[in-house]
């Protein structure tokens, strides 16, 4: 259009004075367009003056052009307005008008418009590759940077974990090579017990982060075996009663399992008791615990219940995944690796079982684990 608005402008013909472009022009094809014009004297400055508005708006593709005129009721002229000199065949149709005008057929026009996008599709391919790699080495340094913090976070952690039993034992030691001690048996006998104490603390500790790291590349190879889960919550008490001396904690059993009798691993099993009733006496001031079994539709099921600080609920699917610990504002609640529950996921989600926890903050928290009873 701009082409044809430019050959009336050259020729200065006084029907586009007169009247607007649209109505000179018609567009019944994609790749067709008939303009009304008066016939000047001299048809080659026409067909010049086209070839140059064609070039000057960089339309470089063939233009087959047929002159009409209404007396002759014919093309007085026909010919074709390309780019190279490669010979092609003709293809002006038939435009018959009560006007004499110009047809203009373009029958590359797609792919002449496609050619001329080649050059943005090809720039914005390359340009969303270069996203995508962007967007991936992005989320690489974030990642190498989430695991440079976490294992600096997990060293500190891992030195304020052990840092504070090994100075007791320390001091303790230091307590016990004086000779004075001998006659004091009731101080003798505390701070012997302040040993196996902290001593057990940190055996349990060490395996734990050496069960996890073990656990991080392979999966747990379980040794099932008939267990009776009363006894394993009974055997996961006495493992833990210095605690609970120590926290002055009180325990509430109603071990109600019509059948308590499972198929699973006993050692990991105890491992996951000890783990939900440690956690329920650390962050509990005065620690009022609750543990009840039941039998449920093919499973066999324990709730540990505690009357501690509480968990908040953007916290809640946070609390299985490994080195998080429940913070209270800008702290932590308790010391600690934050793996204890995650590992107690895996070792669940390893019997096929399911755990659920509901907890609110200043109302303590509520873990149940339900297992397969075969």
């Amino acid at each position: 259009m701009k082409a044809i608005r430019g050959l009336y402008e050259d020729l200065d013909i006084s029907l586009y004075n007169s009247s607007h472009l649209n109505e000179l022009v018609e567009n019944p094809a994609p790749n067709l367009y008939i303009a009304q014009i008066n016939l000047p004297e001299g048809r080659d400055s026409l067909i010049s003056y086209l070839h140059y508005e064609l070039d000057d708006f960089g339309v470089f593709t063939e233009c087959h052009v047929g002159i009409y005129n209404t007396d002759s009721a014919k093309y007085v002229y026909t010919g074709i307005l390309a780019p190279t000199k490669n010979s092609v065949a003709l293809k002006v149709p038939p435009t018959p008008r009560g006007y004499d005008h110009i047809t203009l057929f373009f029958p590359k026009r797609q792919q002449y418009i496609l050619t001329r996008m080649n050059f943005w599709i090809i720039s914005s391919v390359v340009l969303f590759l270069v996203l995508i790699l962007f967007g991936g080495s992005l989320y690489y340094f974030y990642k190498q940077k989430f695991l440079n913090e976490t294992q600096k976070d997990f060293i500190h952690n891992f030195t304020h974990e052990f840092k504070t039993p090994v100075a007791v034992i320390s001091l303790a030691a230091d307590v016990l090579k004086n000779p004075a001690i001998v006659e004091k048996p009731d101080k003798l006998v505390t701070y012997a017990g302040i040993v196996e104490n902290q001593s057990t603390y940190l055996q349990n500790q060490i395996e734990r982060l050496l069960k996890f790291a073990y656990t991080d590349s392979n999966q747990l190879h379980l040794t099932p075996e008939k267990v009776n889960i009363h006894d394993l919550i009974q055997e996961a008490l006495r493992n833990l009663s210095p605690l609970i001396t120590e926290k002055n904690a009180h325990f509430d059993l109603s071990l109600d399992a019509a059948d308590p009798l499972l198929l699973a691993d006993k050692e990991y099993l105890v491992i996951v008791i000890t783990n939900l009733i440690d956690n329920a006496i650390k962050y509990s001031r005065n620690p009022q615990v609750r543990i009840s079994t039941g039998n449920t539709a093919g499973f066999t099921y324990f709730t540990v219940r505690d009357n501690g600080i509480g968990i908040e609920k953007k916290q809640l699917n946070k609390i299985f995944k490994r080195f998080f610990r429940v913070r209270h504002g800008e702290t932590y609640n308790a010391k600690g690796f934050g793996l204890g529950l995650s590992f107690v996921k895996k070792i669940v989600d390893a019997h096929r079982g399911k755990i659920k926890v509901e907890s609110a903050p200043g109302k303590g928290s509520s873990f149940t684990v339900s297992l397969p009873v075969s």
